[in-house]
């Protein structure tokens, strides 16, 4: 089998054989389904189909079951099905069929997940604000959308990442009067990006003590936005450090990008759109001020008023995601725009796409929107300067992670040189960080504990990675005997080993469960069982002590599998692997 050769999903064949029974039994027949069976069942897969037919059917569902079976006849999927309960259908996967999808699996470097994916899809995630450390909070929108690009390009979809950076706004009044009153210059050549931040939230504390200061900084905003030359250089370069600093960040989680238009980007189409939407009628003018409201047939409001320009004309953030979506559309076509952001902005985005719905776009249009993170200590925020920046967070997870491995190799009397330390460091410290936040649903609000994300017990990356480093150890011990794995034979001979395998060939649901939901926790729940179950293999099933040669070999295969999938599924992630601990 060649890379890029794939499988028909087990699933997908399983229910193409199921519908084409019923079929056979009545015209315009809904769809159906089989899924895995539960463990008290003795079958791989069951359906209630039957069930789904008695009211069209009229019948006993215990017939109906009947009159399917008969109706699947011989299948070189699936041993002859078996009827339980009130009707259910269970369906034994043929030893035929396991040998065929492992040996399928093992053949490609895709694990015979097929491209299915079609057309262009926009991801818009990150998106810091210039002039500001990345910090802990920033984790989650770059991790989780990162984890979206690698699958979606995965399945087979054009990718456009693209990086929406906070490049205009009133807080460059705010920070070009600090700038020009307050900075130190060797600070500034020290870490640009820290100086910016020391500056704003000095001057949010002067706010808070004299509000007269924000006049100075409307001053400052109001000649930046007038085209002001000293003004418009300040702001470049603050633009250019603070970009210099992201990519900083970026290569070390090793997140990328393909395009980054900042919110100044839009500017100049901004006063465009709202005329053309106060034109359409789309919007319309209240207290002065450009609004879309959002009301039922009664005229009740059924959202907040969508403000798009202010009673001073000035365009607003919401006026640039409108000109970003156009713009998007136009240049790229895509059937599909993910947003990747806090719950904060839910309100927002069903504003924003209900209003360019009216405006006739007709993408596709997604918020993937995740819970708040916090520190053990509490919540966070850039304004007070009690956010710990993305470095030292990462640099801090590296350090204990290679004492942790320090600690382990004091007791087994290995000797590693300082490099591989230092990688395995990196490797487990930012698999961890990473992991620590996409095995959650999105949703939920964590809390960030560098204790539970090292653990080797566990959900945690460190436990994958170490099922990992265990199946490459043994495959390693099995070529210094002579044995290499065929990637051919298959002899199951106890339980755990036919749970391994069919766990293994759900891989491909479980990647596009996670894509097409937007919850990448769906792949790593589904990775976290598989190393779950290669340690109950692992435990009863020896391998290499194995009395039958072929069983040997079969072990081999399913170890060499879940290695496979465990590399391939948390690349997706953008998590690395050890090659041993």
């Amino acid at each position: 089998m060649s890379e890029d050769a794939s499988l028909i999903p087990v699933l997908h064949a399983l229910n193409a054989q199921l519908n084409a029974a019923v079929a056979t039994l009545l015209d315009d027949a809904p769809p159906v389904s089989a899924d895995r069976s539960k463990p008290e069942f003795s079958s791989d897969f069951q359906s209630a189909a039957a069930m789904q037919l008695v009211k069209i059917l009229r019948r006993n569902p215990r017939q109906i079951a009947q009159q399917i079976v008969e109706a699947l006849g011989d299948s070189d999927l699936f041993d002859p099905p078996d009827l339980s309960g009130p009707g259910f259908i269970g369906f034994t996967l043929s030893d035929a069929a396991l040998q065929r999808y492992m040996a399928g699996m093992l053949a490609s470097d895709r694990l015979g997940v097929p491209r299915t994916g079609q057309g262009t899809v926009v991801i818009d995630y990150s998106s810091p604000n210039v002039a500001k450390r990345m910090h802990v909070a920033h984790i989650r929108s770059t991790i989780i959308g990162d984890a979206l690009r690698r699958l979606g390009g995965f399945v087979g979809h054009r990718i456009i990442a693209d990086n929406h950076i906070g490049d205009w706004g009133t807080q460059f009044g705010q920070l070009i009067w600090a700038w020009k009153h307050w900075r130190d210059d060797a600070a500034f050549a020290a870490d640009p990006v820290a100086e910016l931040e020391r500056i704003y939230v000095e001057f949010n504390k002067k706010v808070e003590a004299d509000p007269s200061f924000q006049d100075l900084a409307r001053e400052e905003l109001v000649k930046l936005q007038s085209g002001d030359e000293e003004n418009l250089a300040i702001w470049s370069m603050m633009i250019e450090s603070s970009k210099h600093a992201f990519d900083t960040v970026y290569d070390r989680l090793d997140v990328r990008f393909d395009v980054t238009n900042g919110e100044s980007f839009y500017n100049d189409q901004l006063q465009g759109i709202v005329d053309d939407m106060l034109a359409a009628g789309q919007a319309e003018i209240s207290d002065g001020a450009v609004v879309v409201f959002f009301r039922d047939e009664q005229g009740e409001d059924v959202m907040p008023p969508f403000l798009v320009r202010k009673s001073d004309g000035a365009a607003l953030y919401a006026t640039t995601d409108i000109a970003t979506v156009k713009y998007r559309q136009a240049t790229w076509d895509p059937a599909r725009i993910i947003y990747v952001t806090d719950t904060r902005q839910q309100n927002h985005f069903r504003q924003l796409f209900e209003v360019v719905r009216r405006m006739g776009v007709t993408t596709r249009l997604d918020h993937v929107w995740f819970g708040m993170m916090s520190l053990p200590e509490g919540a966070f925020s850039t304004r007070k300067g009690n956010a710990p920046s993305l470095h030292d967070l990462l640099d801090e997870a590296e350090r204990r992670a290679r004492e942790q491995q320090v600690e382990r190799l004091a007791k087994t009397g290995e000797e590693w040189s300082d490099e591989e330390l230092g990688e395995f460091g990196r490797i487990i410290g930012l698999g961890g960080v990473k992991y620590s936040d996409l095995h959650n649903n999105s949703q939920s609000n964590i809390t960030f504990s560098f204790d539970k994300m090292l653990s080797l017990e566990g959900n945690t990356a460190v436990y994958l990675q170490y099922t990992s480093a265990r199946t490459n150890s043994l495959i390693r011990k099995a070529a210094s005997l002579g044995k290499v794995a065929d990637g051919t034979t298959l002899k199951l001979v106890e339980p755990q080993e036919r749970d391994l395998l069919l766990h293994a060939m759900d891989f491909d649901r479980a990647v596009n469960a996670a894509w097409d939901h937007g919850k990448p926790n769906l792949l790593a729940t589904h990775l976290y069982e598989l190393a779950s179950h290669y340690h109950s293999f692992w435990q009863a099933c020896p391998v290499l002590k194995a009395d039958d040669e072929q069983v040997v070999m079969s072990r081999l295969n399913l170890s060499l599998l879940t290695r496979k999938t465990l590399v391939l599924g948390l690349s997706l992630l953008g998590i690395e692997v050890p090659a041993r601990m």
